[in-house]
């Protein structure tokens, strides 16, 4: 080795400080992705001033220029050479703040970390000065001003030339198109964190969208239509529910209002929005039952608690935050979402709360029919609840026998049977149109629940005790929670120090790997404190069960049995989808069915 390069080696192995633009622009890498992470800071800080009112223009999806105006409290002029420096903010005073986090921002990058990579103008005016100053930063950290600027109260960022003096990272955005999608969404998620805040937007010079300040519960259900949409607001739950020092609102979707991915989910945590493992359990958890497979429920969630029991401080975007109590809430928003979802999935009121979706004309009726035949459907044997007479089977008989006294009830009274699948029937708002197999398969399952409630998990002896071999974090879960295993049907002991013998598991589960589920319920209690995997994979066979002891097609039903299943929906929990997520009856209204047949015209 030459002595060049032993001055090499030694000089990369020297310990330096970092130039201070090379350091903003590492701390731009962590929160400025693209133009929409830089509208996020920005609309945040607005929010943190108490900003009534933003105006954002964007100009080329925002590569160009992004411009957020607001009316808040403004900023000072000793304090504008600051407000561009790194870890300067008036949001955090003392270390003991950083406990309970109350701001949007609060780290103190966001301007100096934006500066480093665009040319940024600041102009603002705080109440009690009669005329606005400006400042402007380099890419070089250089800041220019203060000097006067007219202005009213309130503060305007300019960023333009996004990543001009960092062309690898400008390589790295997408089209123009894309980044107008980026921008859009982050504008209706920070939208949908503040009802009272009006928000304008103004692309390429021209204007694209305004939110109008949403005070009350109408208002507020017009946002969510122009941010989610018409149909997510018509079919989805409107809810506020307390218990202790949590608080959980906003809008639940309705298992027939289903997705095919997760477009429509946004959770607030104390006005943040936020993405979390603990919480998308916890919605998971409480659709269960009643969503088709491989379909997602939409929803527009808002926790509320005391900012000291979550820290928000976990990732430099913020995207992410740390419950000090996960378990807790984890249970406080399942059991309230699960409650929900059980009261409102089923017919009790008139209108149905299933079949929302708005119908053109009867041919759109005929395809979600063809639909529904063609939906995979495992029939069986009915059972005694609703026995048919035996004998011929095929289209029974039309009557035109109606129970005056049931029809004002929320399913009304059967009329007669279609095609051996459907129960027709009237109510004071129409036509209900019911499939009794799916109805009737959702009854036996809940039944079968509350039976395997009120026994419990019943654990059955293994004819051979089964060993598993763990790892040492495992074996510190098993010793800390092991006692729960024994209410979930199993019998477990230790045998070493990475060993454990399962000699009793759940009596339903006979069949399952008991290893692989053992672990599964490990890595539960390890993550959550808690595990519905038994729960879980009991409801999977109650739900066979209860599939294959349901009424089945093309079997012939009397009104007096298909009203007995109508009255078993109406008392039953979650009848409104079967146990594969499938709605069990909708609502033709006489309205609708008017205007097929051109009455009143």
């Amino acid at each position: 080795m030459t002595s060049g390069d032993n001055s090499l080696g030694e000089s990369r192995s020297r310990i330096r400080a970092l130039p201070s633009q090379l350091v903003s622009q590492i701390a731009a890498g962590e929160i400025i992705e693209r133009p929409a992470s830089v509208l996020k800071e920005l609309l945040e800080n607005s929010l943190d001033a108490g900003a009534e009112a933003i105006t954002v223009e964007i100009d080329r999806g925002g590569i160009q220029r992004i411009q957020v105006t607001d009316n808040g409290c403004g900023i000072i002029k000793q304090d504008l050479a600051l407000a561009l420096s790194r870890h300067a903010t008036s949001k955090l005073v003392e270390i003991g703040g950083l406990q309970s986090i109350r701001s949007l921002g609060f780290r103190g990058e966001a301007l100096p970390s934006i500066a480093s990579v665009s040319r940024l103008r600041l102009r603002t005016r705080v109440d009690e000065d009669q005329m606005g100053w400006e400042v402007a930063s380099d890419a070089a950290g250089d800041i220019i001003g203060p000097q006067p600027a007219a202005h009213p109260i309130g503060t305007t960022v300019e960023v333009r030339d996004l990543f001009y003096n960092t062309p690898a990272r400008r390589k790295f955005l997408r089209s123009e198109r894309t980044e107008v999608h980026h921008v859009e969404e982050t504008l209706k998620r920070l939208a949908l964190s503040r009802f009272s805040v009006r928000i304008t937007y103004r692309r390429d010079g021209r204007p694209a969208h305004t939110y109008p300040d949403a005070h009350d519960e109408q208002q507020q259900d017009q946002r969510l239509r122009a941010i989610c949409g018409a149909a997510m607001a018509e079919q989805s739950l409107n809810f506020d529910h307390q218990g202790g020092d949590l608080r959980l609102w906003g809008w639940l979707g309705l298992p027939t209002f289903s997705r095919s991915q997760r477009d429509l989910q946004f959770f607030f945590v104390n006005g943040r929005m936020v993405r979390d493992k603990t919480v998308a359990h916890a919605v998971r958890q409480a659709y269960q039952d009643v969503l088709y497979h491989g379909r997602h429920p939409a929803f527009v969630l808002y926790l509320e608690l005391d900012p000291a029991r979550v820290d928000v401080n976990v990732h430099p975007a913020k995207h992410e935050v740390r419950f000090r109590d996960p378990r807790s809430v984890h249970d406080f928003i399942y059991h309230t979402l699960h409650r929900i979802v059980a009261d409102d999935t089923t017919p009790r009121h008139a209108v149905s709360t299933v079949a929302q979706a708005p119908r053109q004309s009867p041919h759109t009726v005929e395809r979600a029919e063809t639909e529904q035949l063609m939906m995979a459907m495992r029939l069986a044997e009915p059972a005694a609840g609703y026995r048919a007479p035996l004998g011929s089977v095929g289209h029974a008989p039309v009557t035109h026998t109606i129970h005056d006294n049931d029809s004002a009830l929320p399913l009304g009274s059967a009329l007669a049977q279609l095609h051996g699948v459907y129960i027709l029937a009237q109510n004071q708002n129409g036509l209900v149109l019911v499939d009794m197999h799916a109805a009737h398969e959702r009854i036996t399952y809940e039944r079968l629940k509350d039976q395997w409630v009120k026994d419990g998990i019943l654990g059955q002896s293994l004819l051979v005790p089964v060993t598993l071999q763990i790892t040492t974090q495992e074996m510190a879960t098993w010793t800390r929670y092991g006692d729960q295993f024994d209410g979930l049907g199993f019998d477990i002991g230790q045998l070493s120090e990475d060993t454990l013998v399962v000699r009793k598991a759940p009596a339903l589960l006979a069949d399952v790997n008991i290893p692989e589920l053992a672990r599964d319920v490990l890595a539960d209690l390890a993550e959550r404190g808690s595990s519905l995997r038994i729960a879980n994979r009991i409801n999977e066979v109650l739900s066979a069960m209860a599939c294959h002891g349901s009424v089945r097609a093309n079997r012939r039903l009397g009104i007096d049995e298909m009203n007995a299943l109508l009255r078993d929906m109406e008392a039953t929990e979650r009848s409104n989808q079967c146990n594969h997520g499938r709605p069990t009856w909708v609502q033709l209204p006489l309205a609708e069915l008017d205007k097929w047949f051109m009455r009143g015209r």
